[in-house]
C-alpha cells in the first residue's frame, strides 16, 4: 500500500513540475510584415490608383460637358434648359452609382484578402507551435491582451522569418 501511494505522490509531483511552454506574438507587427500582405497591399494600392484615375478622367470629362452645357444654356428655350438639366442630372447620378459600386468591390476584395491572410497567419502559428511543443502562443495587441512578456518568450520575428519563408516557397 505504501509503495502505490509513494508511486501515486511521485507521478502527481512530476505532473505539477511539468513547466508549459509558452510563446507570445505581436499580432500587429505578424500581419503587418506577412510578405503575403504587403504583396497584396501593393497590388490593391495598384488597384485604388487605377480607379482613381478612371474616376478623375470620368468627373473632369463630366465636369466639361456641365461647362457646354452652360454655354448652350444661354441659347435655349427654360423647356430645353430643364430637359438638359434632368439629362446631366441622372448622368451625374450614373457616375455616382459606378464609382460607389467599384469603391464597395475593391473594399470587398480587400476584406477577403485580409481575412485569408489572418486565417493563414492562424494556421501557421498553430502549426507552429504544435511542431515546436508550445501549449500556449498568446497574442498581443494594442488592446493590451499581453501586458508582459520576457523576450526569451516574444516569437514575433522567428514566426515571422519563417511564415514568410513559407511564402516565399510557394
Amino acid at each position: 500500500m505504501k509503495k502505490i501511494a509513494i508511486i501515486f505522490l511521485t507521478i502527481i509531483s512530476l505532473t505539477a513540475c511539468q513547466q508549459q511552454k509558452i510563446g507570445f506574438v505581436d499580432n500587429g507587427i505578424l500581419i503587418n510584415e506577412y510578405q503575403e500582405r504587403v504583396d497584396i497591399e501593393a497590388r490593391l494600392q495598384t488597384k485604388i490608383n487605377a480607379f482613381k484615375k478612371r474616376t478623375d478622367s470620368l468627373r473632369s470629362a463630366f465636369e466639361l460637358e456641365i461647362k457646354e452645357a452652360e454655354l448652350k444654356a444661354r441659347k435655349m428655350s427654360q423647356s430645353a434648359i430643364q430637359k438638359l438639366s434632368q439629362e446631366l442630372q441622372q448622368k451625374e447620378q450614373l457616375l455616382s452609382q459606378r464609382v460607389q459600386f467599384e469603391q464597395q468591390q475593391i473594399a470587398q476584395e480587400s476584406q477577403s484578402l485580409n481575412d485569408s491572410v489572418i486565417n493563414k497567419v492562424k494556421k501557421f502559428v498553430q502549426s507552429y507551435g504544435k511542431s515546436n511543443s508550445y501549449n500556449f502562443i498568446l497574442g498581443s495587441n494594442e488592446a493590451g491582451s499581453v501586458l508582459y512578456g520576457e523576450a526569451p518568450s516574444d516569437l514575433t520575428q522567428e514566426i515571422l522569418k519563417s511564415l514568410n519563408e513559407s511564402y516565399s516557397e510557394n
